[in-house]
């Protein structure tokens, strides 16, 4: 066995074993009788949110491969971002196999393989950055604004209002201080020849592009779109179940549970993501059995947009094979 098939393997076991291990801990009976009693028209608040987040995700993305040199229509764009989510509910590595499948698909398409593959990095890139910047602007509002500080977790009240504050300005700015930087650097290198220094000036050629700055300027936008209906879609499946939560709240929660979900170790980050939801949400007082819910709930959101991204990979075999055969 390949150490490759050996790692997908043992990805494939963790995920099970991980997701049992905390409905174990949540006591699975109370997981069950808490989202068996969800509000349904909540339920369908959440999915709408999860499914608009998804679409503007591919929106943003096709703003970026257009900036980098490949035009692709809105649909074809949300036709490929859902197929990469059903890849990603069905292989290991969490959002690993949908972000590959994305890139070989924009290369197929004609874009390079460098600016294919950079594409999806600055989309997925730009998401998480948005993610974090608005969970910690979230967290600086509801620090400086809530009367009641018992309410408020320890570690954001250690951290306080000002530092949250300034350090989703920094984070904001930070994509800014690159482009400069990557601009610097092609000055620096406009002496270099060679095969050695090629993609290397293809990455500050990016950054030279046209409109850099306005891609920058629509990536905050587009990005905060899509992260506040991710945190809407979660609060809604949470509040489905009855948690009370003030909307900073589920925004700074976010953060961690959205991160662990993009770790590489189990399936559309199962397992990964639970674990986080209990540690986050039990830190503003959420028991574990909902806390678990509303993270299971907001992962059935994302298994139905997969179920409809599969059946676009079936009605097209050949998206099929590529998708295989690259993985």
């Amino acid at each position: 066995m390949t150490r490759k098939r050996a790692t997908a393997l043992a990805r494939t076991i963790a995920a099970p074993l991980l997701v049992a291990a905390i409905l174990w801990w949540a006591d699975p009976g109370r997981v069950v009788h808490v989202v068996a009693n969800a509000n349904p028209a909540w339920l369908l608040a959440g999915l709408a949110a999860s499914a608009l987040s998804n679409f503007a995700s591919a929106q943003r993305w096709r703003a970026l491969a257009g900036w980098l040199g490949h035009r692709i229509g809105a649909l074809a764009a949300a036709g490929v971002y859902f197929r990469a989510v059903a890849i990603n509910a069905l292989l290991p590595g969490a959002i690993v196999g949908g972000d590959v499948y994305r890139a070989v698909t924009l290369n197929r398409r004609g874009l390079p393989a460098l600016e294919a593959g950079l594409s999806v990095f600055l989309d997925r890139l730009s998401g998480l950055w948005m993610l974090v910047v608005l969970g910690m602007a979230a967290a600086a509002w509801g620090v400086a604004g809530t009367s009641a500080q018992a309410l408020v977790p320890a570690a954001l009240r250690a951290a306080g209002a000002g530092a949250l504050a300034t350090l989703a300005a920094c984070l904001l700015a930070a994509p800014a201080l690159a482009i400069v930087a990557l601009r610097q650097l092609g000055a620096a290198l406009g002496g270099l020849e060679g095969p050695a220094s090629g993609w290397r000036a293809r990455l500050v050629a990016a950054a030279r592009r046209p409109g850099a700055w306005r891609q920058y300027a629509l990536q905050i936008v587009a990005s905060l779109a899509v992260q506040a209906l991710s945190i809407a879609a979660f609060a809604l499946g949470g509040h489905a179940l009855g948690i009370e939560l003030a909307a900073w709240g589920w925004a700074a929660a976010a953060v961690p549970v959205f991160l662990m979900a993009t770790l590489p170790v189990s399936f559309g980050g199962w397992g990964t993501r639970e674990a986080a939801a209990v540690v986050a949400l039990s830190a503003f007082g959420v028991p574990a059995a909902p806390a678990v819910g509303a993270s299971v709930l907001y992962g059935v959101f994302g298994l139905m947009q997969a179920a409809a991204g599969g059946l676009l990979l079936a009605r097209d075999p050949r998206e099929t094979h590529r998708a295989t055969v690259r993985q």
